[in-house]
């Protein structure tokens, strides 16, 4: 058996050593074939990316040691037009996925190693007459990391018009996960830093560059309104909405079928593929459903045991910190979606990081593009375009769920115990551990912070219900603020099954200008919840045990109230 290409994404090696490689060649034609003189093409993490470069590069670039055997078994061999551009081009070839640090000194010295290292590759060129005495010794400068700053901003179009001048042919530019350096200095802090290098960079080394052939540039995100592009002659944006290259990134279920099929793994073969489906599939790219190629690799590698692999290959701390630090709405929103249900947003593709947790429609683009939620139903609306979003499979799932139970990490053991007390009815014993909860997790909510008096502290509140609802989605519906009887209620806990108790949660926060007490704020919830008759429709539906309960804060301080008489 052929092995899997586990953690490789250097197209030569996967095709020498024999992988297994899943056909994506035609990506050549399709970039041939549009022939843009910029294509960015963002897609979420771990879909192939950097793969299909390495690709490119491959077939592209002119080397003393010919690459044209690794396509001769591929669908490209057969377009001969296409193959005539076999190893014509010199190419630059920069993956930025490994630009991280948690500072902007770190990253930029990450960046000049990059750099570095191309001009290194390049290196016949300080032998050649079209550079001159000071084009040299910038050059030498560069692979030797003493260059100005400025140096390593204008590198890209110094080295197009070096080898433009060598080969007597423009050079083609490929940059992978270029929004990787931004993405990492949104979540330390130096953002506009690294953002202003790659703008530099960027529209420095390709912006009105005679020097340039074309450019391929890949990344999650199209950071456009930051200015990357600005300037750029009309760049061929082409993400997940869209058709183009929509089935050159991920995997098709015919392609699926074929790779468990040649694996040969009988575990593999007994495994219902509704159930794969389920688990790594619903990732929408243009009129396309296609599957997570590094979930599926993952997957067969682990003799088809079912499991989070996505959630391992990156850090989610600015998913965490978004839905965290988002309002009221975006948190129902988001028990919406763990219910299996979709919601309506505006789709845009320019992602602003400023806007990000300041901005609701941000968020809900990053999610979309960064792979968390997948869209159907795309339409325009007006002016705008909408879609309907929703998280695509399972394993997107266990990374809300973790995400969320993440918060109660430390006391997980505990947190889960206070549910069972919770759900089967025994108020007491959850009112013990709740209360333990709340002193202990206040803190990190933030609700010290929050000094206005009429601002509910939604955080904890929604944190609380989010949690509830990763636990116990298997055994209840967990709904909030919804309609019921005469009024909406805070929260429903309803069990599958009609023999257990159902509870109506209603939250109050102590108002200390009225004058309220938490057992008058008590009283009062227990109140609302009977007069508003949320009950009614759960006695319909068959549920004899009913348990209304009051759970009032004031500062860190917690009241749990049951209403013991029947309702």
């Amino acid at each position: 058996m052929r092995p899997l290409p586990l953690g490789i994404d250097n197209f030569e090696e996967i095709i020498s050593h024999n992988y297994h490689y899943v056909d994506k060649s035609l990506f050549i034609k399709e970039i041939l074939d549009y022939r843009s003189k910029v294509t960015l093409i963002p897609r979420p993490r771990r879909f192939g990316k950097t793969l299909n470069l390495s690709m490119l590069k491959y077939f592209f670039e002119k080397t003393a040691k010919s690459h044209a055997s690794l396509f001769d078994a591929l669908d490209i061999a057969n377009h001969p037009e296409c193959m005539k551009h076999q190893g014509q081009y010199p190419v630059i070839f920069l993956t930025f996925k490994f630009i991280e640090g948690e500072t902007w000194e770190i990253s930029f010295e990450k960046m000049k190693r990059l750099i570095a290292n191309e001009f290194w590759r390049h290196k016949y060129l300080l032998k050649a007459s079209c550079l001159g005495k000071h084009q040299k010794k910038e050059f030498q400068q560069i692979i030797e990391l003493t260059a100005s700053d400025t140096a390593y901003e204008v590198s890209l179009r110094d080295l197009t018009s070096y080898l433009a001048q060598y080969y007597n042919t423009n050079p083609i530019v490929l940059l992978d996960e270029y929004d990787v350096p931004m993405q990492n200095g949104f979540k330390n802090n130096y953002y506009n830093k690294a953002a202003q290098f790659i703008r530099g960079f960027i529209g420095d080394g390709l912006k009105g560059n005679d020097f340039l052939n074309f450019a391929v540039i890949t990344g999650c995100m199209r950071v456009t309104k930051e200015s990357i592009f600005t300037g750029l002659n009309n760049p061929r944006v082409c993400t997940l909405l869209d058709d183009a290259y929509s089935d050159k990134f991920g995997l098709l279920e015919r392609e699926v079928k074929v790779l468990l099929k040649e694996c040969e793994a009988a575990t593999c073969q007994q495994v219902c593929m509704e159930e794969i489906r389920a688990w790594y599939n619903g990732f929408s790219s243009g009129p396309h459903t296609i599957y997570n190629p590094w979930s599926i690799i993952s997957f067969i590698d682990k003799k088809c045991k079912f499991d989070s692999y996505w959630i391992n290959t990156s850090s989610n701390d600015i998913i965490k910190n978004l839905i965290k630090n988002s309002n009221e709405d975006v948190k129902e929103e988001i028990s919406q979606l763990l219910q299996g249900k979709t919601i309506d947003k505006q789709v845009d593709e320019n992602i602003v990081f400023a806007d990000l947790g300041k901005k609701e429609p941000a968020l809900w683009n990053f999610l979309l593009f960064s792979g968390y939620l997948s869209f159907k139903n795309l339409r325009l609306v007006g002016t705008h375009r909408h879609a309907d979003l929703f998280i695509p499979n399972k394993e997107i799932i266990s990374i809300y769920e973790s995400t969320i139970l993440g918060w109660f990490s430390s006391t997980e053991i505990r947190y889960n115990a206070m549910l069972e007390h919770l759900v089967n009815g025994d108020i007491s014993k959850f009112t013990e551990l709740f209360e333990e909860f709340v002193i202990t997790s206040f803190g990190f909510f933030d609700l010290a912070d929050r000094k206005a008096e009429n601002q509910e502290p939604e955080n904890f509140y929604h944190a609380f219900v989010l949690g509830i609802l990763a636990t116990l989605a298997g055994t209840h519906f967990i709904t909030s603020n919804r309609e019921a009887g005469l009024g909406r209620y805070d929260v429903m806990i309803v069990p599958k099954d009609t023999t257990k108790p159902a509870l109506i949660i209603e939250f109050k926060k102590v108002s200390p200008n009225k004058h309220e007490t938490l057992e008058i704020a008590a009283a009062s919830a227990l109140q609302q919840i009977a007069d508003k008759r949320y009950a009614v429709e759960l006695r319909h539906k068959g549920y004899m045990r009913i348990i209304p309960l009051a759970i009032v804060f004031e500062g860190k301080k917690v009241l749990v109230r049951e209403q013991t008489a029947s309702i």
